[in-house]
């Protein structure tokens, strides 16, 4: 079944320094949130634009974007759909279970999408059967302009756009989700958070996990005893270079026990033999 139209939403949402508005108008009608230059920029192709910023709103990120440290755009599938009642998407070729989106509707949206960026703005799908999401993916996003990002629905999208605008497919994980907008919000997240400026302290990116090719390491603050439960007293006596050791040497120990396959690839880029 295809999802029901939506009217247009009254409401609007300040998105860094300009604002934008879910819309059902064909893309080509409205005026594109203007870029700030030299500012990192995500576009969001979507049928849920009311969805955004959501969390992304909040917190730092939240902050960042109030800020103009980077911008959001949402781009509303619905307004390039087919016919009276804008449909999106159809069956299948071939047969089978659900529905697909269609390639004369999402590939309209990613060309507005695309028309208005600038520089290196790589196009990613959101998808289960893309290459998972890492810290060295979102640091190669990091140091792009920006990032356009579709947000499959329903059985996914026809293979044809995904070829024909030469499309990264990009998961969350293993695992299926209703649509990809809370993977975007996580990848826009994961990125954001990298850019200068955003964590306000740049040593906080340093030495988090999978900076070096290791998880963290555990981090306590006070009180200095809880239910019995104390912090170590390697972190209290004042000796940074212990300290720095014992956190290497957990980070070591929790990636070896949890992470066998990121071990064994730090393993192999530093030669360890331990």
């Amino acid at each position: 079944m295809t999802e029901p139209t939506k009217p247009s939403s009254a409401n609007h949402r300040s998105l860094g320094r300009k604002t934008i508005r879910a819309s059902s108008q064909p893309r080509e009608l409205i005026t594109p949130t203007p870029d700030l230059k030299g500012v990192w920029k995500a576009r969001v192709i979507t049928l849920f634009p009311t969805a955004f910023p959501g969390v992304l709103g909040e917190s730092l990120t939240g902050k960042a974007l109030q800020e103009g440290l980077w911008q959001l755009e949402t781009i509303d599938l619905r307004g390039f759909g087919i016919g009276k009642h804008r449909n999106v998407d159809d069956t299948p070729a071939g047969g089978g279970a659900g529905m697909v989106l269609r390639a004369d509707v999402v590939g309209p949206a990613i060309e507005a999408a695309q028309s208005h960026a600038t520089g290196n703005c790589p196009l990613i799908y959101l998808s289960p059967r893309g290459r998972p999401m890492t810290q060295e993916l979102m640091k190669s996003l990091a140091s792009a302009d920006g990032v356009t990002l579709l947000c499959g629905r329903f059985e996914g999208v026809d293979e044809r756009v995904l070829e024909e605008y030469g499309v990264q497919e990009v998961s969350l994980g293993d695992f299926v989700m209703t649509g990809g907008e809370i993977a975007a919000q996580a990848l826009i997240d994961a990125t954001v958070r990298l850019l200068p400026g955003v964590l306000g302290n740049d040593a906080s990116t340093e030495e988090e996990s999978f900076s070096e090719g290791l998880l963290e390491h555990p981090q306590y603050t006070r009180p200095a005893t809880w239910k019995d439960r104390t912090i170590p007293a390697v972190l209290t006596a004042g000796d940074h270079a212990k300290t720095a050791r014992w956190r290497r040497d957990m980070s070591e120990r929790i990636t070896k026990q949890r992470r066998p396959d990121l071990w064994a690839r730090y393993r192999q880029d530093t030669g360890s033999e331990s």
